[in-house]
């Protein structure tokens, strides 16, 4: 355990950006998740622009690397496409 009073201070900083950061990318594959279950259904293009809006929200707070962002909604927009050709 830290003693030095800074270091107290930023170990409780990096607890809440831990656990903020924790939510987000859980938030991600949830929406993720929502968005492939919903390709072939009726609301598909809401679930889907929900999904990227996360994905972008969470590259604009620093949670992922804009980058990895794109890949992500990239690879999102693949499997959207490939499950909407197959039905």
């Amino acid at each position: 355990m830290a003693n030095i009073k800074s270091q107290i201070k930023r170990n409780r900083t990096n607890e809440l950006a831990r656990a903020r950061n924790k939510a987000v990318k859980s938030e991600l594959r949830t929406r993720t998740k929502n968005a492939v279950a919903a390709a072939s259904t009726e609301n598909s293009e809401s679930a889907l622009r929900l999904a990227v809006k996360r994905i972008d929200m969470a590259a604009s707070q620093g949670v992922i690397h804009k980058n990895q962002a794109a890949n992500r909604k990239s690879g999102l927009m693949k499997r959207i496409n490939a499950l909407r050709e197959n039905a």
